[in-house]
């Protein structure tokens, strides 16, 4: 009989299942974190749950905080859990499972809840895990895009923000005024230069009400960069389940994820930090380097795999993985076309990392979906495969198989797989890209020309060209004769 998570259950829990040793009402929030969803718990609460156990950081503790309505039934579903989290590590040769403790509050799902939440002394973080989709980039630019209903809606009442980045900028405005410092705002995001691309979406919305304002966060507010990553599949009944029956845990929320971490950031949190280092964290000069390397290979591996996978009709990943040509496919691109675009790091071997995340792609108990990976394609393909094209085509290389990875999303755009099974709408721009993809099997400028993803970068024949081709070749002769003409293409 599983027992219902909560602080009075912790004890009569399995010895297997490790638990807090630590006095968590002696924790002090510091870290207000917005957007606590599966990887959030499985990453950084993870990581503050490790330290607190040590006895080091505790003044360092997490309150959610959230302003979808998805967060607020996160936030029921937590609270009768006295926000408690059970994360299982889906180890190819055992699960374990550890009760988390790191978090202590969330907030109100409520703008004005939030912004207080954000003015308190107490307050000296405020990280974020909101998608790639949440900083209204300006895919022309790379900077804000200032004509969204929800930057323009903020700007113009700026004292009832509905965005976080409003209410950061109401919280910090509330704080200067009260002679307090600022908090430091921390992306946990999939985002190149995440802390950049955070305060240029801060700035930018502030310098559209209060221009002087917004100098004073680019002069005073600290943006450190970020690299995260841990794979974390959504939770479904088949989780929920697992862990009442392995563990005997009734968990509203548990999490799985694989048991790889890694999260490198620069050092720059003027209000202090956790010692996060003690857990495996790395604190670097420049994180860039490793970003890009975790965004190419990783999530831009993930997208290379997802439409191909899903056009062939595969459901879970490590089924995607064990078809030898999706596996090759992954493979041969980023030895070919992926890693040639990154620079060197000192003391990394990007072949060792390829073949890891081959096969942490691989690991059946993870049960990561195709369908996941296919999510929100029109922010993703700007972020994980976009850059490497157009570093790629900088550097006058040729870009065969990123024009490919391209034509597969556009040919899975069009709403059916292989089959002739329908695709179900798993996109907000779903409509304009199936209307796009449909027109490009006549006139591929069609797809390629829609500038909001693709700015510029549609124009170029050295792009056009073979983009055309495969999409040509992807509904004239298939998925898998596609592919394998790539591979057995010479390289170069």
């Amino acid at each position: 009989m599983a027992v219902p998570l909560n602080s009075g259950t912790l004890a009569g829990l399995p010895a297997s299942v490790t638990v807090p040793s630590y006095n968590r009402a002696g924790l002090i929030p510091a870290i207000l974190h917005v957007g606590v969803g599966n990887f959030h718990r499985a990453h950084m609460a993870h990581y503050l749950d490790r330290l607190f156990a040590m006895g080091e950081g505790q003044a360092w503790a997490l309150r959610g905080a959230g302003v979808r309505a998805g967060d607020a039934a996160m936030r029921d579903r937590l609270a009768k859990q006295d926000w408690l989290t059970t994360v299982v590590e889906l180890d190819p040769g055992a699960l374990s499972a550890r009760v988390l403790g790191s978090m202590v509050d969330f907030v109100p799902v409520d703008p004005a809840a939030t912004v207080a939440a954000m003015s308190d002394p107490v307050t000296r973080i405020v990280s974020l895990t909101i998608t790639e989709g949440g900083y209204y980039v300006d895919a022309l630019t790379d900077g804000l895009d200032a004509s969204h209903p929800d930057m323009q809606a903020d700007a113009a009442r700026p004292e009832a923000p509905a965005t976080v980045f409003g209410m950061m900028i109401l919280a910090l405005r509330r704080r200067r005024d009260a002679g307090l410092p600022p908090f430091t705002v921390l992306s946990c995001d999939n985002l190149p230069e995440n802390g950049h691309v955070a305060k240029r979406t801060l700035t930018g919305l502030a310098r559209l009400s209060d221009p002087a304002f917004a100098s004073w966060i680019a002069e005073h507010v600290a943006f450190p960069n970020s690299m995260v990553d841990c794979i974390t599949p959504a939770t479904s009944d088949r989780e929920r389940r697992m862990v009442a029956e392995t563990f005997g845990i009734e968990d509203a929320a548990p999490v799985v994820c694989e048991p790889f971490r890694q999260w490198v950031l620069e050092d720059n949190f003027p209000q202090g930090r956790p010692p996060l280092e003690k857990v495996g964290a790395e604190f670097v000069g420049n994180v860039a380097p490793y970003e890009l390397m975790k965004l190419r290979i990783l999530n831009g591996g993930h997208a290379a795999i997802a439409y191909p996978s899903a056009l062939l009709g595969h459901h879970f990943v490590h089924d995607a993985m064990a078809d030898p040509l999706i596996r090759a496919w992954l493979g041969t691109l980023e030895q070919r076309e992926v890693i040639p675009t990154l620079a060197p790091i000192p003391g990394v071997d990007y072949q060792a990392y390829r073949e890891k995340i081959i096969e942490r792609f691989s690991n059946p108990r993870v049960g990561d979906t195709i369908p996941r990976l296919c999510l929100d394609g029109s922010n993703r393909q700007p972020k994980f495969i976009l850059p490497t094209l157009r570093d790629a085509l900088a550097a006058g290389r040729p870009v065969p198989g990123l024009a490919l990875e391209v034509a597969l999303w556009c040919r899975y755009c069009a709403g059916t797989d292989e089959a002739g099974a329908d695709i179900p709408p798993n996109d907000e721009d779903h409509a304009e890209l199936k209307a796009r993809a449909l027109a490009a099997t006549s006139d591929p400028a069609r797809f390629l020309g829609y500038t909001r993803i693709f700015g510029d970068l549609g124009a170029d024949p050295r792009f056009a060209g073979p983009f055309a081709k495969a999409l040509a070749s992807l509904w004239t002769r298939g998925t898998r004769a596609t592919l394998q003409a790539y591979l057995d293409a010479p390289a170069g």
